[in-house]
């Protein structure tokens, strides 16, 4: 555990006491976020900032919109912004290679491959000869986790017996409830929302991991802040961490702080509107530090399969990415 992560946590329990007495360490502190204002993170970001949790913890929480994933990292990378959401495995490729970047546990909501209702297949075997569309790319990591499961439990190259067609969620999602497609593989909110519409999973990605012998509990998305930042403002950090974990609980638990969402769900139904909670609140993490173990075991086999494009210059996990 590297010096700055013990003053964090620390800070955490710290911070614990002194909000219990009405106090705050980052008052008038302000936390500049990038991410995606049409992804599920926005619906914590906005629950925060509604609900006050941000000033009840010490600090303003400025939310900046950007047009996907890669643009975060770039703002984050030239320090226009303090956070963004991105998953451990890019915070190790970036250690790897010499830079210092810190994950806090966001979600660990995983999605499934999905097949039309009256598809006859039965496990991922019965796919070969079929199409697959797959948002995300070849090194998605559902994708992986899949293929792996497909060559450790049943002897069946996925990758090599199917015709893959990659690109972007919403598509994926509009041609597979066109049955254009034998199957789909698609971020958690999109799958939910085709679950909704009558598709079914043929084996969530957290089947096929747990068989894998990985703990389906290990988050895969978090926020990202720099080590320096980290280590400059630990208060901050934990305040934001508390003002998260109680958006976190609030989402849990109040069924009318979705009422207050969904505007900006982009639910078409009731029935997705009430997949999209229950696919969130499945994705709540536990408190607590991530298992390593158990983060390193997934780090192999992302390794193993996504090799440089993934993971770069890392051969193992390296140390210090988890808060």
């Amino acid at each position: 555990m590297s010096k700055f992560t013990r003053h964090l946590r620390g800070a955490a329990v710290v911070l614990s006491a002194t909000l219990a007495t009405g106090a705050t360490y980052a008052e008038d502190a302000t936390l500049r976020i990038a991410t995606q204002l049409t992804g599920t993170v926005n619906w914590e970001l906005t629950t925060i900032r509604e609900r006050g949790l941000d000033q009840e913890n010490g600090f303003t929480l400025d939310v900046h919109d950007v047009t996907a994933g890669p643009a975060g990292q770039i703002a984050l990378l030239a320090g226009e912004v303090d956070m963004i959401v991105s998953d451990w495995l890019w915070v190790a490729r970036q250690r790897a290679d010499g830079g210092d970047f810190v994950f806090i546990p966001y979600s660990r909501a995983v999605g499934a491959i999905y097949v039309p209702e009256d598809s006859s297949a039965q496990t991922l075997a019965d796919l070969e000869g079929s199409q697959i569309g797959i948002a995300g790319g070849p090194v998605d990591k559902s994708w992986l986790i899949l293929r792996a499961y497909a060559e450790s439990e049943l002897g069946f190259d996925l990758a090599g017996e199917t015709e893959q067609v990659f690109g972007a969620p919403p598509l994926i999602f509009e041609t597979a409830l066109s049955g254009d497609l034998d199957a789909a593989i698609n971020f958690w909110h999109f799958g939910a929302k085709m679950e909704a519409a009558g598709m079914r999973p043929l084996m969530t990605v957290a089947e096929a991991g747990a068989a894998l012998g990985l703990d389906p509990d290990t988050p895969l998305l978090g926020y990202v802040v720099s080590g320096e930042f980290a280590a400059e403002n630990p208060d901050l950090v934990a305040s934001f961490a508390a003002a998260s974990r109680a958006a976190k609980d609030v989402l849990a638990t109040d069924d009318s702080a979705w009422e207050d969402l969904r505007p900006i769900m982009r639910a078409n139904s009731d029935a997705q509107f009430e997949a999209l909670i229950a696919g969130f609140r499945a994705g709540i993490p536990d408190e607590g530090p991530v298992d390593e173990a158990s983060a390193a075991a997934m780090f192999k086999i992302m390794a193993d399969l996504g090799g440089d494009q993934l993971v770069g210059k890392a051969e193992t996990l390296p140390d210090g990415v988890f808060w």
